[in-house]
């Protein structure tokens, strides 16, 4: 992401982060049935849903959702995941360059400033976030199979129950595991981009645009699906878990391992990469073309004043 035409101009940091946040809902929109099957997966194997819904594949789980829920609960959590975007992709991706330059001690940006650019956008981002993601989740994973008062009736409903039901803590559970997927998340998918990217672009294999981007994006969700799914689906049960169903992160992560092996640490990870891989693929193609174009819009005003 730091490199760019010598016709660019290169781009502002409000330039990238509202790119970032508009990038992400594009992507989010597009992409977020297949991360309400990630979650539907991951939770499998819970008492309080392993008799009530089970279905195998992407697929599967997206047909069952629409035949037994209705079409409309693949986009359960949509405004909470929205809202995750808004604050955490345009942060840990719009502030990602500018981090990085300060971390970089020479002209050329090593692969420690990227790294550590990686840490700390991500590591803002989950705390800022946190809440958002709880929400969402929780509401994906909500089903009128249970019975037939759903937990939840919507967004605002569910941040109302939560705060006054678990505490202000309870909108920031998870956020040990969630800070840890996000460091992952981010360091492997922002730096693998940037080196691919980098890489395709300096040995003149592509140029800096569409093609680029897509190979680069796809490469970098691969990578991060694969070193990122057993903390994903450990946060999906913390966060989705009612009080007292596990006394810690560990907990939950030793439970999962005794009661189904070490396989439930990569259930939903199909949907994972579809998710992480076509999410990826839309949100830097928009990113990379949204700031370009912002930029040039901005050069032309200058040059008409």
């Amino acid at each position: 992401m730091v490199g760019h035409a010598a016709t660019d101009v290169p781009p502002t940091m409000a330039v990238k982060i509202f790119s970032a946040g508009v990038a992400a809902c594009v992507a989010d929109i597009i992409t977020f049935p297949l991360d309400t099957a990630k979650v539907r997966l991951q939770i499998q194997g819970e008492c309080l849903t392993s008799s009530a819904f089970r279905c195998k594949g992407v697929l599967g789980t997206i047909i069952t959702l629409a035949k037994t829920e209705g079409p409309v609960k693949l986009y359960s959590g949509l405004p909470a995941g929205l809202q995750r975007q808004i604050s955490f992709a345009s942060l840990r991706i719009g502030l990602y360059d500018t981090v990085q330059e300060f971390f970089t001690t020479g002209k050329e940006a090593s692969l420690g400033s990227k790294i550590s650019a990686g840490l700390t956008t991500g590591g803002v981002a989950v705390f800022i976030g946190q809440p958002t993601e709880v929400v969402k989740v929780r509401l994906q994973a909500q089903s009128h199979l249970h019975g037939p008062k759903p937990r939840y009736t919507g967004t605002y409903n569910a941040y109302r129950i939560i705060a006054t039901t678990e505490g202000l803590t309870g909108l920031w559970k998870g956020t040990t595991p969630n800070l840890t997927r996000n460091v992952i998340i981010n360091c492997t998918e922002l730096v693998t981009y940037d080196l691919m990217k980098e890489a395709l672009v300096k040995n003149k294999l592509l140029a800096d645009d569409v093609p680029c981007h897509f190979v680069s994006a796809v490469v970098a969700g691969f990578c991060t699906t694969v070193l990122s799914s057993p903390v994903d689906v450990v946060k999906t049960r913390f966060v989705n878990s009612s009080p007292g169903q596990y006394t810690s992160v560990p907990n939950c992560a030793m439970m999962m391992l005794t009661r189904e092996g070490p396989s439930a640490f990569f259930k939903g990870f199909v949907p994972s990469f579809l998710r992480l891989g076509s999410w990826n693929i839309i949100m830097f193609v928009c990113f990379e073309q949204l700031k370009r174009e912002l930029m040039k819009s901005r050069q032309a005003m200058d040059c008409a004043t």
